[in-house]
């Protein structure tokens, strides 16, 4: 697969992401929710850390964050430009390319949606506001995609958990941490091919 090839993959991954996370942030309040399904709904979240709602403490926690998320995606693109260069298989790459392209949709939020858009609690936001709601590096990450495939109360006879309201699948996320999810999905499953030995 060619480098020209990985990049446009990564672009149109890149607009899905940005265009979704766009348009919930102009149609959409902070916790507003659409039930597309009992199984699916949209639900607009902002995750101010990283995976799970985990942050890293201080004044300074988000910038760490932030630029260690930067070096990263220097880190990943190197390596696809570098898997490239050496022909490696088609699948290492396109898992590579879906990995950066989340990774880099990721960042765009937090490096500019705080001093682009205004706050989104109480209000629809604004895109190119007068008063952003942050600073740069300082952004939320939109968040969107919601699966309460199972939402009930667990039975009593299940040990520490019974009687518990239980739902899987609780976490809320993004076209980006979709790409991400699936692109070191793919590289555990097809291990042996993409890393093929010599």
């Amino acid at each position: 697969m060619s480098l020209k090839k990985a990049s446009l993959f990564i672009l149109i991954i890149l607009v899905i992401d940005q265009v979704s996370k766009i348009y919930i942030k102009t149609h959409f309040m902070l916790g507003e929710e659409v039930r597309v399904f009992d199984w699916f709904r949209i639900l607009f979240v902002e995750n101010d850390g990283m995976a799970w709602g985990a942050e890293i403490p201080g004044a300074y926690g988000k910038i760490l964050l932030t630029s260690f998320r930067i070096i990263a995606i220097g880190l990943i693109s190197y390596w696809l430009w570098d898997s490239v260069k050496k022909n490696s298989p088609k699948i290492l790459i396109i898992c590579q390319s879906l990995i950066l392209a989340g990774a880099i949709g990721n960042i765009i939020d937090s490096v500019f949606y705080g001093v682009i858009f205004d706050s989104s609690l109480g209000q629809v936001a604004t895109l190119f506001a007068e008063e952003p709601y942050g600073q740069l590096l300082k952004g939320k990450v939109v968040d969107m995609l919601y699966f309460p495939i199972y939402n009930g109360i667990l039975p009593e006879w299940i040990p520490i958990w019974g009687g518990e309201r239980f739902v899987f699948f609780e976490p809320v996320f993004n076209i980006a941490d979709t790409a991400i999810s699936t692109g070191f999905g793919l590289l555990l499953v097809f291990n042996k091919k993409a890393f093929p030995k010599k």
